[in-house]
């Protein structure tokens, strides 16, 4: 199946924009209606399709068919079907059963041929309202068909030589699953040399004597059916008298160097490379010019197989794999694209209008290639269906304006690709109901203070009613400190006082009536504990007594819950619960713990603890604890080079036994008067072992720890110094950084006078050329932190090493740190830059980055220097543009340019970074960006006002971006109450720049929107409004015409119309007569009809309604009056977005072509709705 090719260069039509504008201004909130049977009652509603059997149907020749196609709506709806694009009649077809209430449909193809019923299958469920259509749901019939016979030939390898064996499994419905196993049904072991391919192949990266077997079988298990077929055995010989050699690894799938893959969004990626060699070789892969996706990617089949799940369009690339053996690398590339099926970004949801309100559906679809979007009403091209004046479509979108009563339908968008479909549902229902309030009358609302209430008042109505408040019959509640008012009705009162309790009245009118309800806001007083439960300490066999007295409201009766330790108290009854007590008879042990009392009232609680802790009977005299003495007699003995004891005798512990004991020591030598410390020693230990270092002068204390704290330090012991020796190591933190081209400079972090072991402490400084056959070079320095070499060449590797030395020896062997010595500026520029314009205001340029070698330094990145030459229609170069420079880090070849200015000639060079700077610019490269929409008009003015003229006059944009076509000029009248008038549009050459209108009515406010357009569009609007006054001040808008005689006539004739209008409807609604589905109707209960939430992407007052598959479930919403904004399904588009062509939201026309999936899905599709975009098989018109 073809698609036809879109219009990419559709140009919206003028004049649109205001349109919008204007209409949208009526359009209304979306209006939600509760699933209330009394409210339900009479409602009509078109039919919506709440399930569907998935698109793609494969089903098992031993079970029935059943095509599921269930819909709901006042009156029930009633359904038909067609087959291959031909009604299919159900009731001729003895096989064929339709479920009673519903299109489900059950095929009976016991002892018939069920290819009979193969094909393509549409359901169609329609009443009064309109009519709904499901998928086109393709059926087919699962095979599992036999192998082809065949004779497979012995095959006969030498040993090491690579070996294929195919599979070849005949083509099922759906594919089977391929494995291989031998004669005893043994699966085959895998390995990275014997691996299976994604087609069944059996491959072998090397042959070896252990393949020798002639029970090589595939078999093809088919799902569906669950039969397995097998394929003839093949017998492999491999001869070792010639054996192959060792070689480099090679690619036995895919071949060549590159191969293409393409992938649908979302699907899974599935790439392959096996390599024959010797030894076998190892399989890597990676993403040129990017990262493999970690999150999403998994590898198979021994790294054979990289599997990506989930796809998206960055995923496409280059994929490289290499094969690697200790003879050498292979490499194959993969250039893999993504496309992808339509996916919904805002699908149509159900609208529901109140008579001569407007409303609007939008179909917003992706994909690539772009979808076609096509429109249908009840099922039928919109092309084709009955004209509607109130019907404006734009690819899209479709505008319903000032609906009429009986205008309901149901619509279907269409949008397809090559790939797929997507099918959605959404009606359009007009209803006019008066208001009903739904909140239960007379409901009292209990608070505490200082809480927030919510009264409710929910109501439903069409139009929606306008909710107001009054407290006690009288005052009315406005938004604003303490009450807020809420789009659904509820009033909020933020902290409720006393003062806020009393009688509210809610209101709820609209233009076909007023409905009233009356709630009770009680505010009460907390519930507080004024006598707490406290500490106590009491002895075992006597009583504990627990207070908790409360203070609560005199309405509210509170309960008293007591716990221990959080759980409930034991069943014992020596624990009495009193009003305000608890009271423990005879303590135990076993009653120690945490009390809580909990005060509970219907609103609220309170609640306090305490610890109970059981004591001895007797109390014992209080034991004074205290910090121990300092230990005391310290003696030295056993004295070594780097070790002594040291043995001290402890002071009195207060009653607290000693923990431990802390060692300090203080170096006389190098940091005298500064105690550190050295050790512990257990608290029953009175010696201990200390380390020492060298070149040290010590003087030891010792400090007592109890679980009152330690104890004053021991006087000091005797001094013992130790003798020097050579370092016991080398400096820390050892780098190498060049600063400038030529030099290396070395640092390092000194040893402490500590760590020096000796006096005479210096550093020998060791470096040598990296990779490079040369001796170490060296130089000693005294006690300093870094050494500069000079004369090194730029940047390159060095090793190096420091070591401590002393007038005693060195330290020990260093270890090397890898260094670099200073960068300059790069040598060479970028070369073969070249520029692809993506549109007016951004593009990209490409380069051949440089070699590495001569960026002489780290690279950093690349930057692009650009400057405006001058505009195309310009002449002279703009010699105030800045020259702008954006900077793209790492190894980049290519960059984006955005914020260019339309219609332009600019100049670019690249240049690379390091870290010293930048190397000279690339050539320099021209580019032109294309036209684009031009800015507003400089100015727009209105002189010489008249009784019946205006004279407008503007000026030129300050930036056309273009060549600039002409001008726009829409204007209307607005009357005293801000309504607006119809719209007139006059069009202008681009010379034209004033315009006198006449024939204006007179002391009439006229609202001016002028727009400058080129070739590609209009751009943004410039507006204004003026008098056709005399007066040159503008009169207040906001005249009181309550009072004038010519309104009061007016509103005395409006009122008589309505009231002609509602005698005739009365009249013709009982002439009407019963519905022929009266009895489904009684016997089904109505579905419910449930609203879609508005959300910041609908447009500001239209009102959405989308199907639920679920009854009796409450709905709820509310909307906010309009205030003349327009806001669109997940965009921000304003009128310049509306008027500019090419690239805009309404730039493509679609037709209706869907496409069916070769995956299976789930059994069964809910919703009004919008289907699933596939993976394809067999195109096919979703409407037949």
């Amino acid at each position: 199946m073809t698609h036809p090719s879109m219009d990419r260069n559709r140009k919206w039509v003028p004049g649109f924009g205001a349109v919008l504008l204007i209409l949208l201004s009526h359009t209304t909130s979306a209006l939600e209606v509760p699933l209330d049977p009394k409210v339900l009652e009479g409602l009509p509603q078109p039919p919506t399709i709440t399930l569907q059997s998935p698109k793609d149907y494969i089903f098992d020749p031993r079970e029935n068919i059943v095509i599921h196609c269930e819909a709901k709506g006042k009156p029930h709806p009633s359904f038909s079907w067609t087959r291959n694009g031909t009604h299919f009649d159900v009731e001729k077809d003895s096989k064929v059963l339709m479920k009673p209430g519903s299109g489900t449909l059950v095929i009976d193809i016991s002892g018939e041929k069920a290819e009979a019923y193969e094909g393509t299958y549409q359901c169609t469920a329609h009443n009064e309202h309109g009519t709904a259509v499901s998928n086109n749901i393709v059926i087919r019939q699962s095979r599992s068909p036999l192998w082809s016979k065949e004779r497979n030939e012995a095959i006969v390898v030498q040993m090491g030589v690579s070996l294929v064996l195919q599979c070849r499994p005949p083509a099922g419905l759906p594919p089977p699953v391929i494995f291989w196993m031998d004669n005893n049904f043994q699966r085959l072991p895998l390995d990275k040399r014997v691996s299976q391919a994604l087609n069944g192949d059996l491959y072998f990266s090397n042959v070896l004597p252990e393949d020798n077997r002639n029970d090589y079988i595939c078999y093809a298990r088919f799902p569906h059916t669950q039969t397995i077929q097998q394929k003839q055995p093949i017998s492999v010989t491999v001869l070792d008298n010639s054996p192959d050699g060792e070689r480099r690894p090679g690619f036995m799938t895919p071949l060549g160097i590159t191969s293409t893959k393409m992938v649908l969004r979302g699907e899974t990626l599935e790439l392959e490379c096996i390599a024959d060699g010797l030894p076998t070789p190892e399989i890597s892969w990676q993403k040129d010019g990017g990262e493999l996706p970690s999150s999403r990617m998994s590898f198979y089949n021994f790294k054979k197989t990289l599997k990506v799940s989930d796809v998206n369009e960055a995923d496409a690339g280059d994929y490289r794999c290499t094969a690697t053996n200790k003879l050498g690398t292979a490499q194959h590339v993969i250039k893999v694209s993504v496309k992808a099926a339509p996916f919904w970004v805002s699908a149509p949801r159900n609208l529901i209008l109140a008579p001569n309100e407007t409303g609007i559906l939008t179909c917003r679809v992706n994909g690539e290639p772009k979808p076609k979007i096509s429109w249908f009403v009840n099922g039928v091209p919109i092309e084709n269906a009955p004209e509607d004046h109130s019907r404006k479509v734009d690819d899209d979108t479709v505008i319903l304006s000032f609906v009429k009563t009986g205008s309901s339908a149901v619509y279907q968008c269409n949008a397809s690709n090559e790939f797929g479909y997507l099918l959605a549902n959404a009606f359009v229902n007009v209803l006019a109901e008066a208001p009903r309030v739904l909140t239960p009358p007379n409901r009292v609302y209990q608070v505490i203070t200082n809480n927030p209430a919510l009264l409710h008042c929910a109501s439903f109505g069409s139009p929606i009613p306008t909710i107001t408040w009054f407290k006690d019959s009288q005052t009315s509640v406005k938004n604003g400190d303490p009450y807020v008012i809420h789009e659904n009705g509820t009033l909020e009162i933020h902290v409720a006082q006393p003062l806020h309790s009393g009688k509210y009245t809610c209101i709820a009118s609209n233009n076909l009536g007023i409905k009233e309800n009356h709630v009770y806001l009680e505010v009460k007083e907390p519930t507080r504990i004024l006598k707490q439960p406290e500490y106590k300490d009491v002895q075992r066999g006597m009583s504990a007594v627990f207070e908790c007295k409360v203070k609560h409201d005199p309405s509210l009766i509170p309960t008293v819950i007591w716990l221990k330790d959080n759980g409930e108290l034991p069943d014992d009854e020596r624990f009495d619960v009193d009003v305000d007590s608890l009271t423990i008879r005879d303590v135990i042990d076993e009653d120690e713990g945490t009390y809580t009392c909990i005060q509970n009232t219907t609103l609220d609680q309170d609640s306090a603890s305490a610890m109970l802790t059981v004591v001895e009977p007797t109390p014992t005299p209080p034991i004074v604890y205290g910090n121990p003495d300092p230990p005391t007699d310290l003696e030295l003995t056993d004295q070594t080079e780097r070790s002594v004891q040291l043995t001290w005798t402890p002071g009195d512990e207060h009653n607290s036994p000693t923990q431990k004991f802390l060692i300090q020591y203080e170096d006389l030598l190098h940091q005298p008067g500064v105690w550190i410390n050295l050790t512990d020693a257990p608290g029953t230990s009175t010696t201990v072992q200390l380390n020492l270092s060298p070149y040290v002068y010590y003087s030891f204390r010792v400090l007592a720890l109890n679980g009152v704290g330690y104890s004053q330090p021991s006087q000091p012991s005797r001094q013992y110094r130790t003798n020097p020796s050579a370092p016991d190591e080398n400096p820390s933190d050892v780098q190498g950084v060049g600063t400038q081209p030529g030099n290396l400079v070395i640092s390092w972090t000194p040893l402490t006078g500590f760590l020096a072991n000796g006096p005479g402490l210096e550093y020998k400084v060791q470096w040598r050329q990296k990779d490079v056959e040369e001796d170490w070079s060296s130089k000693t320095v005294a006690n300093v932190s870094q050494f500069v070499v000079s004369g090194t060449p730029t940047y390159v590797p060095y090793e190096i090493k420091v070591q401590a030395i002393n007038d005693y020896g060195s330290g020990p062997e260093p270890e090397v740190v890898i260094g670099y010595s200073g960068e300059d500026l790069p040598l060479s520029a970028p070369d073969s830059v070249q520029v692809m314009v993506h549109n007016s205001t951004l593009a990209e340029v490409h380069w051949e980055p440089v070699s590495l070698q001569s960026v002489r330094g780290k690279l950093q990145g690349y930057k692009v220097y650009f400057r405006r030459i001058r505009g195309l229609h310009e002449t002279e170069e703009d010699t105030e543009q800045q020259e702008q420079v954006l900077t793209f880090s790492g190894n980049r070849s290519e960059g984006r340019l955005p914020g260019l200015q339309p219609y332009s000639l600019y100049n670019l060079t690249v240049r690379v970074l390091n870290i010293k700077g930048e190397g000279p610019p690339s050539p320099s490269k021209k580019f032109e960006t294309p036209e684009g929409v031009p800015g507003p008009p400089s100015f727009l003015n209105v002189i010489n006002p008249g009784l019946d003229s205006l004279t407008l006059e503007w000026g030129p944009p300050m930036n056309n971006n273009g060549r600039l076509a002409g001008y726009t000029l829409k204007y209307q009248p607005v009357n005293t109450t801000n309504e607006l008038g119809p719209v007139k549009v006059i069009t202008f050459l681009a010379n034209e720049t004033t315009i006198t209108l006449g024939n204006l009515n007179s002391s009439m406010l006229y609202k001016f929107y002028m727009s400058a357009k080129t070739i590609k569009g209009s751009g943004p609007i410039i507006t204004e409004e003026a008098f056709t006054a005399m007066d040159t001040t503008v009169p207040n808008r906001q005249v009181d015409i309550a009072t004038q005689g010519w309104f009061i006539g007016l509103m005395c004739a409006i009122a008589l119309l309505i009231l002609v209008l509602l005698i005739v409807c009365f009249i013709k609604r009982n002439k009407g007569g019963k519905y022929p589905v009266k009895e489904k109707e009684d016997a089904h209960q109505d579905p419910e009809i449930q609203p879609m939430k508005e959300d910041d992407g609908t447009f500001g007052e239209y009102r959405s309604m989308e199907s639920d598959t679920e009854d009796h479930k409450p709905l709820k919403g509310s909307r906010t009056p309009s205030n003349g904004t327009v806001r669109r399904d997940e965009s921000d588009d304003s009128l310049v977005d509306y008027g500019e062509g090419g690239d805009g939201q309404f730039n493509e026309d679609g037709s209706f072509i869907g496409q069916y999936s070769g995956k299976k899905e789930k059994d069964t599709h809910e919703g009004n709705e919008s289907s699933e975009a596939p993976s394809p098989v067999n195109a096919m018109n979703s409407f037949v």
